[in-house]
């Protein structure tokens, strides 16, 4: 028999997607004809709007299937850039705007050209669980600033503070966040953008593609917006994904200083080049639409947040303060006494519910529930988890 390939260091210490996982594993079980209800994945189970596919195919009809320009189309460019301008408050031009592979590729494009090794970055806990593993990929180390689910996961400027040494670099920030649901406000912002005036090595990155998913009574606000004196070092990564149900697309955004975005194309030369060029046209029609597909859906995830939220919340033990954007619910389960990952296990193997273990997110107290599926579903899944409990 051979000897196996040896991989490198950094191959070695990767972890994959537990969320990918574990929604691919319910797929398979479902397929062999288990019953399982899934609240795994973080994909809307909308159809991307009509008017967006269209353009798509009408730019295929038209011949736009060639390379093109590895930071993107320049009309798409010129809309996200107009885009954050006007809506966000963040004035941009299109030569600030690198068109990514989705927001992973923002993140990892930013991570590698920004990062050394030695750097370390600054992550407030619960996180998605890309964040450490790109950091890693980059050969820095990461901070971790953590917060818990009795204070909704609120962020406290002053831990950020006392988290922040001579190797921090970047700060990571997640508004509206996967997992938790936490919404950071104009106050708290404020309040970040002091802790970084003191410190001007730290640069920020703020992942917004949940922004458009808010519950009622929240609003999304950009901290370069709020802080302008800073813009020249936060970072915007955004996409299509979420708000316009474009996951398949796979079409996300970067935005920020000039020359930072040149490095970033530069890398995206010798990597990926240019994302698929007709699909660009899909995203160019969405971006300069009206919002109205998206606040139709966005209304649908409420409605969908409240139900599963108040299901949770009348469960016994389990704590949960009501998510205020995403589309997802981080309750701690700690009390029913298991790990996240043996409890994750255990509804998948006696009730058929595939839910996410909040370890992979840095809190193994809690579970990640999606609420990114219809109302039967949701229902479904709420009911699988009452009867888990009660067999406790």
């Amino acid at each position: 028999m051979p000897a196996p390939i040896k991989l490198s260091a950094r191959a070695g210490a990767l972890q994959p997607s537990l969320t990918l996982a574990i929604t691919a594993k319910a797929r398979q079980l479902r397929a062999e004809g288990h019953d399982v209800c899934s609240l795994s994945a973080g994909e809307p189970d909308f159809d991307t709007p009509a008017f967006i596919r269209q353009a798509a195919s009408e730019a295929l009809e038209s011949g736009h299937t060639r390379y093109g320009p590895v930071a993107g189309e320049p009309a798409l460019r010129a809309a996200i850039a107009a885009k954050l301008s006007d809506e966000n408050h963040v004035p941009t031009s299109g030569e600030q705007v690198l068109v990514t592979n989705g927001g992973k590729q923002a993140l990892y494009n930013l991570f590698q050209v920004l990062l050394d090794p030695g750097d370390a970055v600054l992550l407030p806990a619960p996180y998605w669980l890309s964040y450490p593993e790109m950091a890693q990929l980059a050969g820095a180390s990461v901070q971790f600033i953590p917060s818990d689910a009795t204070s909704g996961f609120r962020f406290d400027p002053a831990a950020l503070e006392a988290a922040i040494t001579p190797e921090s670099r970047l700060l990571v920030l997640n508004s509206p966040c996967n997992p938790t649901g936490m919404v950071l406000g104009k106050a708290e912002l404020e309040a970040i953008a002091a802790v970084l005036r003191r410190h001007p090595r730290v640069v920020v990155v703020c992942d917004e593609i949940y922004e458009f998913l808010l519950a009622p009574g929240h609003h999304h606000h950009s901290l370069a917006a709020v802080a302008p004196d800073l813009a020249h070092r936060i970072f915007i990564v955004n996409g299509f994904a979420k708000g316009w149900a474009m996951t398949g697309w796979r079409i996300g955004w970067l935005a920020g200083a000039r020359e930072v975005i040149a490095a970033a194309s530069a890398l995206q030369s010798q990597s990926t080049s240019n994302v698929c060029t007709f699909a660009q046209y899909g995203a160019l029609a969405a971006i300069t639409a009206p919002r109205d597909c998206v606040h139709t859906m966005a209304e649908e995830f409420n409605r969908r947040r409240t139900l599963l939220s108040d299901g949770l919340q009348s469960i016994p033990e389990l704590e949960l303060l009501s998510p205020e954007g995403a589309f997802y619910a981080f309750p701690d389960a700690s009390a029913w006494g298991l790990d996240s990952m043996t409890l994750c296990n255990r509804l998948l193997e006696e009730v058929g519910l595939a839910v996410v273990p909040g370890v992979a997110f840095g809190d193994d107290r809690c579970i990640r529930l999606s609420c990114a599926a219809s109302e039967p579903t949701l229902l479904d899944g709420l009911e699988r988890l009452r009867r888990f409990q009660a067999s406790l």
